[in-house]
């Protein structure tokens, strides 16, 4: 079977570097062009690409992917791994297989762009792994090969990402092999419990104190490592990179206020509980991230009870 792998950030990448050590035979890669480095630096390329190019495969960089871009290239099915566009008809019906998808949720939950964060920010208890026949719609394919990972509390989008991942490439392997053999079955999507996973927005990265600490341990769990979750203290955009939900009596102190700084952390007030900060990032200095215990040999005036987190700058 001659496969064109289409598919851009880390995730994708790892799925191409298993198929790649599989010995499947892949004709092609596509990914999204190179972009423009930090500061208007040199353009960097995908993960994907990255993988390409040291296994010598042709690579394709279309700004919009079309069917005559594939012309010239003997292949049976096309694989679709987080490849950032989407693809016409004449390109799902091309190949003798047509188009799979990798698509981390058990769908019909979570269809769309950012299942992973979606998943931790609900509360979800599990999520996992659809290997989808691809078509017209978003997300809606039959399901080729299903398979669960559960959701920690201690997740972030980066772990959970890595466990999925595994997962992902694990079922892609298995799928192939079935495909190659013509064993397994197409299970259509069920029409009830569809939810939609929206890209997503850096201005969701702020926290909203309003919430209840359990919320906002999610949120920031579901936005680490990206876009990272933030918040406002006087003039300074704080990062936060690792809180913990405690329960405790309600407050009568505005959320966002700092209760106090202990070893295990900045205690912060949420609505009606209590949000303990145990990493964070300053914008000063060296901009390093900061634990409990760096905060309170060099940085407790910045952090004295009393003083309030906001949603703008001061």
């Amino acid at each position: 079977m001659n496969i064109i792998f289409a598919g851009t950030p880390h995730f994708s990448a790892a799925h191409l570097e298993a198929l790649i050590a599989s010995e499947r035979s892949i004709v092609a890669v596509i990914t999204q062009p190179d972009k423009p480095g930090k500061r208007g630096r040199h353009e960097v390329a995908s993960p994907v690409k990255e993988i390409a190019l040291a296994a010598n495969l042709p690579i394709l960089q279309p700004k919009k992917l079309s069917l005559k871009d594939l012309e010239g290239y003997d292949y049976d099915l096309l694989i679709v791994v987080a490849f950032g566009q989407l693809l016409s008809n004449s390109i799902l019906n091309a190949p003798k297989f047509g188009c799979i998808n990798v698509h981390a949720s058990l769908l019909p939950r979570w269809r769309g762009a950012a299942p992973i964060q979606r998943a931790i920010l609900a509360g979800d208890k599990e999520t996992g792994i659809c290997i989808m026949q691809m078509d017209a719609g978003l997300d809606t394919g039959d399901i080729l090969y299903r398979k669960k990972v559960a959701i920690l509390k201690s997740d972030t989008s980066a772990t959970l990402s890595a466990r999925i991942e595994q997962t992902g490439i694990e079922s892609l392997l298995a799928t192939l092999s079935q495909l190659e053999t013509n064993a397994g079955d197409l299970m259509p999507q069920h029409n009830k419990g569809v939810t939609y996973a929206k890209k997503i927005a850096k201005r969701e990265a702020l926290i909203n104190w309003d919430n209840s600490a359990v919320k906002i341990e999610r949120h920031i769990r579901a936005f680490n490592p990206d876009p990272i979750s933030y918040s406002f203290l006087g003039s300074l955009r704080i990062k936060i990179w690792e809180a913990k939900a405690i329960p405790c009596q309600k407050h009568v102190v505005k959320p966002g206020t700092i209760l106090e700084i202990e070893k295990d952390g900045i205690h912060v007030a949420a609505l009606g509980d209590e949000v303990i900060i145990t990493r964070l990032q300053l914008p000063i200095g060296k901009g390093g991230i900061l634990k409990a215990r760096d905060i309170i040999n060099s940085r407790t005036d910045l952090f004295a009870p009393g003083s309030c987190f906001a949603d703008s700058p001061k």
